[in-house]
């Protein structure tokens, strides 16, 4: 059976270092067998079928031919169409009503829970908030993650450790969804 995906890489292409050409990118994706590959943007996401696998073995032999290509490990995260759709679908923020830069998701490796964040206390970061989800934190910042004190937190290693942890913005996350939805 042939599933959709969407592949997420993290820390490509930012500030001129670990740079992934995305044509490099889908050709090396095509060359795993992967079909009806898609970039979106230059900041490491892409969009592809395949026959085989599942999301963590696709995503482990993403990770070793990205590093066996360009020379540099890349952790990626990779999810299915139905996983993205359900992010958006349980969105606990009034998405329709915000601004795609005021929104924003973590994607993680494996689930998280609500024990690992204990320690923040969200009060303190209003208006910012956070809401966790299936292998995922919802981040509402109303003045963009650049400017937000509790992105700033949550970014820090302890709080993500053993983990895999790649955020993308609201648009990004439906344009994700846009995409796996018409594939192939």
């Amino acid at each position: 059976m042939t599933t959709t995906y969407a592949a997420l890489l993290r820390g490509i292409n930012v500030g001129g270092s670990r740079k992934v050409p995305m044509a490099d990118l889908r050709a090396l994706m095509e060359g795993l067998g992967y079909d009806g590959v898609r970039s979106y943007l230059q900041s490491g996401q892409a969009v592809f079928t395949a026959d085989h696998g599942d999301e963590e073995s696709l995503a482990a032999e993403l990770t070793a031919a990205i590093e066996k290509r360009f020379g540099f490990p890349v952790d990626v995260i990779v999810r299915d169409h139905a996983y993205l759709k359900a992010i958006v679908d349980n969105c606990p923020f009034p998405a329709a009503e915000l601004e795609g830069k005021q929104l924003h998701v973590t994607y993680f490796s494996a689930p998280v829970d609500a024990d690992r964040f204990a320690e923040i206390d969200q009060a303190a970061y209003l208006p910012e908030e956070f809401r966790l989800g299936d292998r995922t934190l919802y981040l509402y910042a109303p003045n963009g993650l650049g400017r937000s004190k509790l992105a700033e937190h949550l970014s820090k290693p302890r709080l993500n450790k053993g983990l895999i942890a790649t955020s993308r913005n609201w648009n990004t996350v439906v344009k994700l969804v846009e995409m796996t939805t018409t594939a192939g």
